[in-house]
Order: C-alpha cells, then structure tokens, then sequence
C-alpha cells in the first residue's frame, strides 16, 4: 500500500465479524489505516493479534487478516471500541472512547456473546469509566457477558512479549472453554 493509499482509508470503517452467541467478541480499539484499507482487522504485518490468537489455542493454525470470516466457525468474531479509522489510537478523544464504550454495550446486548476481549486496557478502561481496570477478567459484565480486558497487540506495545500475550489469551481461552462446558453441563442435567 502507498501512503497515499492508506491516507485515503482514514475514517472508513471495518465490518465487524459477528453473529449471536459467540464465545467470544475481541474488541479492537479502532481499525488502523491499513485493516481500513484492506477491510481485514488487525491488518498491519506488525499486529500480533493473528499470531497470538493461534499460539493461545484459539485457532488451530495462524490465519490471515483476510481469513478473518473463519473466526465464526470457532465461535469467535471481532469489532471495536470505536468504528472510525486511523492512523493511530491516540487521534481518538475520550469523548468518542465512551461514545463508543456505549455503542458496543448496546451491540454485546444484542448478540449476546459468553466474553467480551477487550484488547487494550487503557481503551477499556475510558470506554468503560473504570480507571483501576488490570488486565484479565473484570467484575464488570454486560447482561450475561463477562468481560476480559486483554493486552493491546499492536506491535507497538513492548510490555508484552508474543509469548506472554499467548498466555494471557490463553487465560482467556480456558474460561471461556470452562464456562461453555458448564453451559452444556447445565442444559444436558435438565434433560
């Protein structure tokens, strides 16, 4: 892509990939530049989220940004917080941050997925108005939609390694995995 290219994907938007139901929704901060101009989510050749999301078990093999529609064969889809693309998060004011905090109560309301992902603490805790927010599960939850705020994985955030990423989304993975299972347990005993 040229500069000139991507300059032009400013303030487009990404589809989401969603349905009712998932496991889990990863929530993005906002598509960068390049996820805007190619329509794939954590498009950038830097972002880990791809890599990370196969090594913490969530997907059987490391799949592309264009792949990203497989997602919903796993249970899995992706948004953001914010819709609008740029070239970095820090364009985003706070005032768009809980705008979009709101919007995405709304949409996790409506489809109903297990767990939220947030991937980005600082995001998650302006979306949400929660200024002590850690990374891992909140006590926060929408409706029946836990949450879990994750570490952003941009190539930019040097506080975490690939390796330390996998295990924090694997974390994530082995809830989700035991509370699907006590789900099912729950359904199958009125039987």
């Amino acid at each position: 892509m040229t500069p000139e290219e991507l300059e032009a994907a400013r303030d487009r938007l990404v589809p989401d990939v969603i349905a009712s139901g998932l496991s889990v929704l990863f929530c993005g901060i906002n598509p960068g530049l390049m996820s805007a101009a190619t329509g794939h989510h954590f498009a950038r050749p830097g972002n880990r989220f791809w890599p990370v999301l196969h090594r913490s078990g969530f997907t059987p093999r490391r799949l592309k940004p264009s792949e990203q529609d497989e997602l919903l064969t796993y249970g899995l889809g992706i948004t953001n917080v914010v819709a609008r693309a740029t070239a970095r998060a820090d364009e985003l004011s706070d005032e768009e941050f809980r705008e979009g905090g709101r919007l995405l109560a709304v949409k996790v309301a409506e489809l109903k997925p297990r767990w939220l992902a947030v991937a980005g603490v600082t995001a998650y805790r302006t979306a949400f108005h929660d200024r002590t927010a850690r990374i891992g599960p909140q006590e926060r939850t929408i409706g029946d939609t836990r949450i879990w705020a994750l570490p952003n994985p941009s190539g930019l955030n040097a506080h975490w390694t690939l390796e330390t990423m996998a295990e924090e989304f694997a974390r994530l993975r082995a809830a989700a995995q035991e509370e699907s299972g006590v789900r099912q347990g729950a359904r199958g005993a009125g039987r």
